[in-house]
C-alpha cells in the first residue's frame, strides 16, 4: 500500500507544482509505474479548479470566476500540459518530416502556431465553461471534476497503445517510454471514469463519446506524422480532450 501511495505522489510531483512528502523517493522507474495514477492527479487538479471557481463566484461574476479558476489550475500544474499543446501546435504546424517536427517541438521558444493554438484553446475552454455555468454553478464544478481525470486517462491510453518516438535521453518524458500493461491501464481507467457519476447518463455518454473520438483521431495523426507519441503530444491530448469533454456535455444539452 505504501508503494502505491509513493507512486501517486510521484505522479503528483511530476505533473503539478504541488508539494509532496519528503519521504517519497524519486526514480525514473517509479515515474514509469506511476502512469497508472495520472487520472488520479486529475482528481486533485479538478478539485482545485472546481473549488476555486465556487469560491470566486461568492464575490465575482461567473465569467471572471471561470477565468480565475483556470488560472489557478494552470498555476497548480505549472502549465505543464498547456506547454505540450503549444509545442505540438508549433511542431505539427511548422514541420513536415519527423525529424523537423521533433526539433521544433524541442525548442523552448514558442512560435506562431503555438501562440495561436494556446490562445484559442484557453478561449474555447473559458467559453465552454461559461456556457456550462449558465446551467448553474454545479454544472461548471462537475464538468471540471470529470474533465480533468478523463482527459488524463485519454493521454495515459496513448502510453499503453503507442510507442515512444524520442531517442534523446534528456527528454523529460523519457521515463514514460515503457508501455503500460493491462492491469495498470485498468487502474487508470477506474480513476478516469469514476467521476462520470457526477453527470447524468446522457451527459456522461456524450462526454465519453467526444473524448474517445478525439483521442482516436489524435492517436492516428500522431502515428501518421511521427510514428508514436512524445511527452508534448501527451500534454496536447490532455488539453484537447479536456475541451472535448466540456463540449460533449454541452452537446448533450443542446442535441435534439
Amino acid at each position: 500500500m505504501r508503494y502505491q501511495l509513493e507512486l501517486f505522489f510521484t505522479a503528483l510531483g511530476f505533473f503539478t507544482r504541488l508539494p509532496v512528502p519528503a519521504w517519497v523517493p524519486w526514480s525514473t522507474e517509479r515515474l514509469n509505474h506511476a502512469a497508472r495514477y495520472f487520472p488520479l492527479v486529475g482528481w486533485v487538479v479538478g478539485l482545485i479548479g472546481a473549488g476555486s471557481y465556487l469560491i470566486f463566484t461568492l464575490a465575482l461574476p461567473p465569467a471572471l470566476a471561470v477565468i480565475l479558476s483556470m488560472a489557478v489550475t494552470v498555476r497548480a500544474t505549472g502549465a505543464f500540459h498547456e506547454d505540450g499543446w503549444a509545442d505540438t501546435c508549433d511542431g505539427l504546424g511548422g514541420g513536415w518530416e519527423k525529424a523537423q517536427v521533433l526539433t521544433i517541438m524541442k525548442d523552448s521558444r514558442i512560435g506562431s502556431y503555438g501562440t495561436v493554438g494556446m490562445v484559442l484553446m484557453l478561449l474555447a475552454k473559458a467559453a465552454a465553461l461559461f456556457e456550462l455555468g449558465a446551467h448553474g454553478l454545479s454544472g461548471v464544478a462537475a464538468a471540471m471534476l470529470v474533465a480533468h481525470p478523463l482527459s488524463r486517462l485519454c493521454a495515459t491510453s496513448l502510453i499503453h497503445r503507442l510507442p515512444y518516438v524520442r531517442e534523446d535521453e534528456s527528454a523529460k518524458s523519457k521515463p514514460l517510454a515503457r508501455r503500460m500493461n493491462g492491469a495498470e491501464l485498468l487502474i487508470a481507467a477506474s480513476f478516469g471514469l469514476l467521476p462520470l457519476i457526477l453527470l447524468g447518463p446522457r451527459e456522461a455518454l456524450f462526454a465519453v463519446a467526444a473524448v474517445t473520438l478525439v483521442t482516436v483521431w489524435a492517436a492516428r495523426m500522431f502515428v501518421r506524422r511521427l510514428g508514436g507519441y512524445t511527452g508534448d503530444l501527451l500534454g496536447a491530448t490532455q488539453q484537447v480532450t479536456e475541451l472535448a469533454c466540456y463540449l460533449g456535455i454541452l452537446s448533450a444539452w443542446n442535441f435534439i
